[in-house]
């Protein structure tokens, strides 16, 4: 017996031995081969974990299942370096930290198709595995639908469109490499030394200045470019937006900062009930009270994105003291015409529009009608002190040349070189579409 158990852990052992000195070939394969990639790969510190199943990451460890990588190395001699590099860029585009926000399904699926889009388009010989071509070809008939493939955009249309049960099959078969369990306690507060979202996005600023300045370090992928360019592109927080049309006005409230409480109490208890100091009853707050919210309900801005935007604005509203009790905000639908005019005076009216309302319209693209109509308004004395319009677009559209009296903003869910430049006098920003998934029922 004693014998049997010194067999068992020396064989344990030789395992455990193997199984790492794959792993470390992998990584000074990966290394060699793709330099751009050293300041990522020695953040990424290799653990055996038995019992895990398989190959994960956490954006800290590289984790491995030595036994399972042995019965699979028989097979499939280069499954280090694939899956190596399938977590490796998994942590470069932070796909990890977005997903306690998404629909889990969704995103697992988009960002095993990404990166593994971005290994094939490598050809790397050390990382080919069997399934390869069968991948290749799923992958051209994904593109005719998303020709630039990213994580996100394929997430935008998983989420309008959905996934077939065979689909969902064939994806898990030919695109799962890694387990992605360990994405939810990414952001947990523990006692271990992770690495941050933060720390990630400069290695990966590094990763793309590097592929642009050394042009022997090419990497042979158009598609790792586009991720890198769509990881990297500036975001902006839609709560900061909103903050924009921010107009003073007064409320029922009292003024803490010009109120004080000694002379006020000193007056009750010296002459009765007679406060020394009333307090002050108004006091001037910045709310969101006038502005409009213009969705382009063309053919290319229709489904649950446009939704998603609705439901995105709505929380924030609700969700932070943005709203005075009374409200001035006009939701307007157009494609190349006025479809629909939602007045919203009070909480229950957004309430109800986002449970009951439709979208209209889904033809070309003006964005003038709006223009002309936020005029028409104003005209009719309809705001008082409208701060600003907020149009949701893909940006196809004819521009206004006359400037509004009114601060502007296009709100786009991509960058596009092929569409017009945003007028001089409006602002642009790009919102990040996977935080869009909600609906209006």
């Amino acid at each position: 017996m004693k014998q049997t158990a010194e067999s068992k852990v020396a064989n344990e052992q030789a395992i455990d031995k193997y199984a790492k000195d794959i792993m470390e070939l992998a990584r000074d394969t990966i290394t060699a081969k793709f330099r751009f990639f050293d300041a990522a790969l020695a953040n990424l510190k290799l653990e055996a974990r038995h019992g895990c199943g398989g190959f994960a990451t956490d954006g800290a460890r590289m984790i491995y299942d030595p036994k399972v990588l042995l019965i699979t190395y028989l097979n499939e001699p280069n499954i280090a370096v694939h899956a190596y590099l399938h977590a490796l860029l998994h942590c470069v585009f932070f796909h990890q930290f977005q997903y306690d926000k998404l629909n889990t399904k969704y995103w697992d699926f988009a960002t095993d198709i990404a990166v593994e889009n971005i290994i094939l388009e490598m050809n790397i010989s050390s990382a080919a595995l069997t399934r390869d071509e069968e991948a290749r070809d799923r992958i051209r008939k994904l593109k005719k639908w998303t020709p630039n493939i990213t994580a996100e955009k394929l997430y935008r249309d998983f989420l309008t469109n959905g996934i077939s049960m065979d689909a969902e099959k064939e994806y898990a078969r030919l695109f799962a490499v890694d387990i992605h369990d360990s994405w939810h306690a990414v952001k947990k507060e523990t006692d271990e030394i992770i690495i941050t979202e933060e720390q990630w996005k400069k290695i990966t600023e590094r990763i793309k200045t590097e592929l642009k300045t050394f042009s022997k370090d090419k990497s042979g992928s158009e598609s790792l470019n586009n991720n890198l360019d769509e990881a990297t592109k500036e975001r902006y927080n839609y709560y900061d937006i909103l903050r924009r049309f921010a107009v003073s006005g007064e409320e029922m409230t009292l003024s803490e900062d010009e109120f004080d409480y000694v002379y006020y109490m000193y007056g009750l208890q010296t002459y009765g009930n007679v406060p020394l100091i009333e307090p002050l009853e108004y006091k001037e707050v910045n709310k969101v009270k006038e502005f409009v919210i213009a969705i382009d309900t063309s053919a290319s801005c229709r489904g649950s994105i446009v939704k998603g935007f609705l439901r995105k604005t709505y929380d924030i509203l609700k969700g932070t003291e943005n709203f005075f009790h009374t409200t001035n905000i006009h939701i307007v639908q157009c494609d190349a015409q006025i479809q629909s005019d939602a007045k919203i005076t009070k909480e229950s009216d957004f309430d109800d529009f986002i449970k009951n309302g439709k979208l209209n319209g889904f033809g070309a693209t003006d964005f003038r009608p709006v223009f002309a109509y936020v005029d028409e308004l104003r005209d009719k004395g309809e705001f008082e002190n409208l701060k600003g319009l907020i149009y949701f677009t893909d940006g196809y559209g004819i521009y206004p040349e006359r400037m509004p009296e009114y601060d502007v903003i296009f709100a786009f869910l991509d960058d596009d070189d092929m569409r017009s430049e945003v007028p001089v006098w409006a602002m642009k920003v790009v919102l990040n579409e996977t935080e869009l998934d909600g609906g209006l029922g």
